[in-house]
This record gives structure tokens, sequence and C-alpha cells, in this order.
């Protein structure tokens, strides 16, 4: 029988080896056709993040 309280694992903060740690989140409405295309992606959370900096760099640069 499992748990009902749930597993003490799941409890414990994602471990990150990342220069800054991944506080803000951010909601985003999109179409049916961009969501499976993302979705289709290795690490979709990852592309997202690197197709945004990508386009804050490249305003930075204008």
């Amino acid at each position: 029988m499992p748990n009902p309280k749930g597993n003490p694992q799941n409890f414990e903060p994602i471990k990150s080896d990342r220069e800054k740690p991944l506080e803000g989140r951010l909601t985003i409405r999109v179409t049916k056709e961009m969501e499976e295309e993302v979705k289709a992606q290795d690490n979709p959370p990852e592309f997202c993040r690197e197709a945004i900096q990508e386009k804050l760099d490249k305003q930075k640069n204008t």
C-alpha cells in the first residue's frame, strides 16, 4: 500500500549545477502547434530557456 503522505524524496529541493538558480516562473499561452513542437524537443524547459535568452541577447545588441 502506498504511503498516503507521499514520498519524502519529493519534498527535497531540486539540485542544480547552474551558475544562477532558477527561481522565477513564467506562464505563456501558445498555439497548439507550438506546444506540440516544443514538447517534441529532447528537453522542452531548457529549449524554452535557451530560446528566450537568445532573443534577449539579440535585443541587447541592437
